[in-house]
């Protein structure tokens, strides 16, 4: 990692002969695009194996110019993932106050959670590969807060589901909601838009498959 005082001085030599933006508007999409840019990167090659210079390289500019935006590629991937576990909560948030019954509710999470895979696959990606290596880092606590309120709402909405009788009672809760959010997630590493199926028919035949399973006829697992 460069040194701080390196990183300040190239940085400063490089904003002295950088033209200013036309307008806060510009600025604001030049730093959005760094983001779309560095997030491709990371989910490419690895978050640990990629450098500054590498993204800067990827952008056309120098690394001092890169540190005109941001002060580090933590913080860059700090805002790849929290843009993307905002906006997945917000949604999951709005699905539960909708005051639908579980298996709607559950519907929709399940609806949510696929529509993330094309405008969050960098993020998604990301996160599987270098999750364990963030959470070392006390500023990705949030990762780990996230991560169990999201489970929470899913299990919860789980076990309501199985009160009112919509759900079987022999089947665990925490270990449901593992398999399906395990089966959301890693179906980024194989879906490719504009084939055969979209997100919104990929969720569709999944619902199908949670809900009314894969045998006809009577059930053959052993009842509670």
């Amino acid at each position: 990692m460069e040194d701080v005082t390196t990183r300040k001085t190239s940085a400063t030599a490089a904003s002295a002969k950088r033209p200013r933006a036309s307008s806060t508007g510009s600025a604001s999409e030049r730093r959005d695009h760094l983001v779309k840019l560095a997030a491709e990167i990371f989910a490419r090659k690895g978050f640990q194996a990629t450098t500054v210079r590498e993204i800067a390289n990827e952008a056309g500019i120098l690394s001092g110019s890169l540190y005109h935006h941001f002060d580090s590629k933590e913080t860059i991937v700090d805002e790849v993932l929290s843009t993307f576990l905002d906006d997945l909560i917000a949604r999951y948030r709005a699905a539960l106050e909708s005051g639908s019954d579980p298996r709607t509710v559950l519907s929709e999470m399940v609806r949510i959670g696929f529509s993330t895979l094309e405008p969050h696959r960098a993020a998604i990606t990301v996160m599987q590969n270098d999750w364990n290596y963030l959470r070392q880092f006390e500023r990705f606590n949030y990762l780990v807060k996230a991560e169990d309120e999201v489970e929470q709402m899913w299990v919860a909405q789980i076990k309501a589901g199985q009160a009112a009788g919509q759900f079987r009672a022999d089947v665990d809760p925490k270990l449901t909601y593992r398999m399906i959010r395990d089966t959301i997630w890693v179906a980024v590493r194989w879906f490719r838009p504009g084939g055969r199926l979209n997100t919104t028919g990929l969720a569709e035949h999944y619902i199908t498959v949670l809900f009314d399973g894969l045998a006809t006829g009577e059930r053959t697992t052993q009842k509670g």
